[in-house]
């Protein structure tokens, strides 16, 4: 998510207009260039090589990467970068990195359907804020069923296993190994303001909790939206990007929007190589907290997408 706002600050946002075809093809070509990133860079830190952070949040390689989207096409080839140009280092893995791309065995109706299913299963968001200035954001996650028991031991492994690869030419920082955590999909934000709390917010749903959190914290800083307006918007979904779960399948040009797009934003995005799918609710389901410092006020929002709400007391 930071890398993608990195890439938004060079664009003109507001003036695209909110859900416009142009804003909906700049923010889907943003996040794929961060998720190509985050699909070959992302890692264990504690583990040596560790992941080049410096260059991949540096403000002069973002706007390497925003040089790359098309205006008006889709890119169903969007590669990962070398972040380490923009922190004074050697990319370690740059055979591999020139090696790399998104084309991925065409799926079986199976894959497609077992990967529909598990998209976005197995997240929970909590969102806690008081008078004395606390805020946490958390989402716990990794314990859904069926689990694997480690032999005898009673001991459940988590899913999140799943996110490791096998083969380096995917991922050389992401590899199984022993002691090593895996690349985690897992998004609880708090963004500060002046230097205090300004928004907690976090939301459920596997490699979409980045997506939804960013159109959500555009929508507020960018579109002057109130928190509970902003968590109701409508979103798009990208599968361009690597799964994390499951085949690491990736459906470039695959698209969902809210089925209340108009006509004409439709028959553009068409245009641009998109495959639409349409849903009803397309919000999330993201939780949050507005703090407003000027006023000494908590304002919460939940969507309108699953069974999430807010309590005062």
């Amino acid at each position: 998510m930071l890398q993608a706002l990195n890439i938004l600050e060079n664009f003109d946002l507001k003036a695209m207009g909110y859900d416009s075809a142009n804003y909906i093809h700049t923010l889907y070509q943003a996040m794929n260039l961060a998720y190509a990133d985050r699909d070959f860079y992302y890692g264990d830190p504690d583990f040596s090589p560790a992941p080049p952070i410096k260059g991949l949040l540096s403000k002069d390689y973002a706007r390497e990467r925003a040089k790359l989207v098309r205006p008006d096409h889709n890119d169903p080839d969007i590669r990962p970068g070398d972040p380490y140009l923009f922190e004074g280092g050697k990319n370690p893995y740059l055979s591999i990195l020139e090696q790399w791309h998104t084309k991925m065995p065409a799926p079986t109706p199976t894959s497609m359907t077992e990967f529909d299913r598990t998209f976005r299963l197995g997240t929970t968001s909590v969102e806690a804020a008081d008078n004395k200035g606390w805020a946490v954001s958390v989402t716990p996650s990794g314990g859904w069923t069926p689990a694997v028991i480690a032999g005898r031991t009673g001991i459940g492994l988590s899913q999140r296993m799943q996110s490791f690869v096998l083969d380096a030419r995917e991922n050389p920082y992401n590899v199984l190994a022993p002691g090593k955590r895996p690349r985690a999909t897992l998004t609880p934000s708090l963004a500060l303001k002046d230097g205090k709390p300004f928004l907690v917010f976090s939301v459920q749903g596997g490699d979409t909790q980045d997506q939804n959190l960013l159109q959500f914290f555009l929508n507020i800083v960018e579109f002057g939206m109130t928190v509970q307006e902003a968590t109701e918007a409508a979103n798009i979904t990208s599968y361009q990007m690597r799964d994390s779960f499951g085949e690491h399948q990736s459906f470039p040009g695959r698209l969902t929007v809210n089925s209340a797009t108009p006509p004409w934003v439709r028959k553009e995005l068409t245009r641009m190589g998109y495959a639409l799918e349409f849903e009803e609710r397309t919000s999330g389901p993201i939780n949050a907290i507005f703090v407003d410092q000027a006023h000494g006020t908590l304002w919460g929002g939940s969507s309108n997408y699953g069974e999430d709400y807010g309590i005062g007391w």
